[in-house]
């Protein structure tokens, strides 16, 4: 029963903003007893099926594009190749105060003229060829094959405040990109020992039909981009007092 109310929890979280992760790994850590750095492989296996889920509901909509992802997606998964090889020499008190700052000035971002958040203008896809986008987003891979909880978040502001899409949008993009740097960055950790597989493939599960409500629900509600900045909101700020509490 635990493992189906964060699963699917999860999946909405995860595949509306961010920080999912922040219920998952707490449970593979102090429910199932394994140690932070396993807890934090197999949390990959979730990811990386909820985020096939989510993006083959986007596709199968018919309501949104992946229009000028290409130029996103190479330099995420370079990063993350390289965040998840260098993950096991994490320092886990240094990257808990840099997460919970960053995360401080994403809700300040967040609060202050939210109509950067939620817009009808076209989208920039000229802006995803811009070296200081691509290193961006480089940068985020990086962050997501060390630690995954909080990634998406930072994917959604990058999409969303640099390359100009709007939140739906974003949100399917997100998920594209989180699926194939997720994909290598699981095979990291699957090289190293680091993933339970059974407990990742039970969590996997419900995560999957959490991302497929979510996705149904986005493509479907008039007034989603609304709500998701919402979740944001509260996602960004519930993880921020985590990461400094």
């Amino acid at each position: 029963m635990l493992f189906l109310v964060a699963g699917v929890a999860t999946g909405v979280i995860n595949t509306l903003s961010g920080s999912g992760s922040l219920i998952t790994l707490p449970i593979f850590v102090f429910v199932c007893g394994l140690p932070a750095s396993i807890a934090n492989g197999t949390n990959r296996i979730g990811v990386v099926l909820q985020s096939a889920v989510g993006v083959g509901t986007y596709v199968k909509s018919g309501k949104e594009t992946f229009e000028g992802a290409s130029w996103l997606v190479v330099p995420s998964i370079a990063g993350a190749i390289l965040g998840s090889f260098y993950a096991t020499e994490l320092d886990d008190e240094t990257m808990r105060l840099v997460l919970g700052g960053l995360l401080l000035f994403m809700l300040v971002v967040l609060i202050v003229k939210p109509s950067r958040w939620i817009h009808e203008m076209p989208v920039e896809i000229q802006r995803n060829r811009h070296p200081l986008t691509i290193l961006t987003f480089f940068a985020i891979g990086i962050y997501g094959g060390f630690i995954q909880a909080g990634v998406g978040i930072f994917l959604l502001a990058a999409l969303v405040l640099i390359s100009r899409y709007r939140l739906r949008s974003a949100n399917g993009i997100k998920l594209l990109v989180v699926l194939l740097f997720g994909i290598p960055a699981l095979g990291m950790f699957l090289w190293h020992g680091q993933v339970h597989i059974g407990y990742g493939l039970a969590m996997a599960v419900f995560q999957s039909f959490g991302a497929w409500i979510a996705v149904k629900w986005v493509v479907n509600f008039k007034n989603a981009d609304v709500w998701i900045h919402r979740l944001l909101i509260l996602m960004v700020a519930g993880a921020a007092i985590k990461f400094l509490w």
